[in-house]
This record gives structure tokens, C-alpha cells and sequence, in this order.
């Protein structure tokens, strides 16, 4: 992550598990939380809220984009993101992505009129991260580039 936000990943993190303790997961018993770090600084949490229509279950990192969007932010340089399975107890040992379908609405967001690639911070349940990158998580990305006419 650029230099000057760097002490910015400590909080990204926590917040990011904070968002997690409030997921709403009945069904799945998944919870996930998620923090988007702006350009200004500022930090964005979601988490996952889900419905027994599970076709309108939201995700923790599309809660935090629409958060972010609906707040005004449009650039965003990082997002931490983390989760705890009851289902999956063993979770605590791994890193854990976002879903295709958050990856994709990241892409979206990463564009020029939002920012460039983001930095990802997989996150453990016990605040353990690893940093990666957007375009590492979905290579070959379909963008708003593929829709501009000629």
C-alpha cells in the first residue's frame, strides 16, 4: 500500500473484524466484514446481511462499496475483508477472498472515475493479514472498458 497510508492497514483491519461481529448470517453462519480505505482516509465497513431469498443475501464488501458510494467517496485505495465460519471452524487457519461476485463490483470501482488497482488485505479471524491486489484476485477482468463504443 502507498507509504502514506500505511498505518492505516492496522486500523483497516480491526474495523474490518469489528464489521464482521455484526453480520447478519442465520442461514449460513458465515459471518464476513469488510473496511474500505478512501483517498481521504477514511474508513468504510460492511458486512454480510443475508435473507432467506438467498438471491438477495449482501455481501460485506458490497455493502461497504454501496456504503462508501451512497456517502460520496470515489476513490478508494484499499479493503480488508475477513470471516469466521461456524460451518467451517478451521477457517481460522486460512485466508479468505472476496466472493466472484464482490470481486467484480471491486473491478467496477476501480476504474479510473474511482481509482486504480486496489490493495486487498485477506484477513484472518485473528487480524493475521496478507496483502494482495485486485487484479491478482480476478486476472482478465471484465470492466466498464469492454462497454466503451468506438
Amino acid at each position: 500500500m502507498r507509504s502514506a497510508y500505511a498505518d492505516k492497514v492496522h486500523e483497516l483491519v480491526s474495523r474490518c473484524l469489528q464489521a464482521r461481529d455484526l453480520a447478519y448470517c442465520p442461514y449460513s453462519r458465515f459471518p464476513v466484514g469488510a473496511a474500505i480505505l478512501t483517498a481521504e482516509g477514511a474508513i468504510i465497513t460492511g458486512c454480510n446481511v443475508e435473507n432467506a431469498s438467498y438471491g438477495l443475501t449482501v455481501c460485506a464488501e458490497r455493502t461497504a462499496v454501496q456504503r462508501a458510494v451512497a456517502e460520496g467517496h470515489r476513490r478508494f485505495l484499499a479493503i480488508a475483508a475477513t470471516g469466521r465460519g461456524a460451518p467451517a471452524p478451521d477457517i481460522r487457519d486460512r485466508f479468505v477472498g472476496p466472493c466472484g461476485a464482490c470481486r467484480q463490483v471491486l473491478m467496477e470501482v476501480r476504474v479510473p472515475r474511482f481509482g486504480s488497482d486496489w490493495t486487498v488485505y485477506l484477513t484472518k479471524p485473528d487480524g493475521t493479514y496478507k496483502e494482495t491486489s485486485l487484479s491478482e484476485l480476478l486476472p482478465l477482468a471484465f470492466s466498464p472498458e469492454h462497454l466503451k463504443l468506438n
